[in-house]
This record gives structure tokens, sequence and C-alpha cells, in this order.
């Protein structure tokens, strides 16, 4: 249990300056794994589901965290992914979406 709780304060601290994108990911992969391994293990394959689990979790936080990073268009009002800059309608900078 100690090394669990330490293991979840260095992530912490890691992911402190990283992106919603890359947060989401290590977060995702984090729970697949977890729940992964839970679900291996009813099947006695806790490493190999751990892994799937992971994978999953990791790809599908990376896209929820993403489509958090939304920015839109103060022009045209069209939202975008975090990775453009400019729209590409009118070519004005784009401007992070307030949650």
């Amino acid at each position: 249990m100690l090394k669990l709780i330490i293991a979840l304060v260095l992530t912490g601290a890691l992911m402190s300056g990283c992106t919603t994108t890359q947060k989401g990911a290590a977060t995702g992969t984090a729970i697949g794994a977890g729940l992964g391994a839970i679900i291996g293990h009813q099947s006695g394959h806790t490493a190999e589901g751990a892994v799937v689990g992971a994978a999953a979790g990791g790809l599908t936080g990376a896209l929820v965290g993403e489509q958090m990073d939304t920015q839109y268009c103060p022009v045209c009002g069209r939202r975008y992914t975090s990775g453009v800059q400019y729209c590409p309608h009118d070519g004005s900078e784009l401007k992070p979406l307030q949650k």
C-alpha cells in the first residue's frame, strides 16, 4: 500500500507541468492498468490484463484530454483542438475556450 501511495504522489508531481492531453493519457493509463489487472486477475492473467488496460486507457485518456484543450475562433466561433493555432477558415488566432 505504501508503494502505491508513493507512486501516486510521484506521478502527480511529474504531471504538474504537463499538457491536458498528457495528463489525460497518464491518468487513463493508470486507471486502465488497474482495471485491466482486476479483470485479468479473474481469468488468471493479471499482467496481460494490466497491459491491455493501460494501452486502452492511455489512448482514451489522450483523446479526452485533447478534447478538453478546445480552442475557439473569436471571429467565426468555430472550435478546434489544441494542435491548431490559427483558424483555417479566416486566419484569426485561436483563444482558449473558457470552461
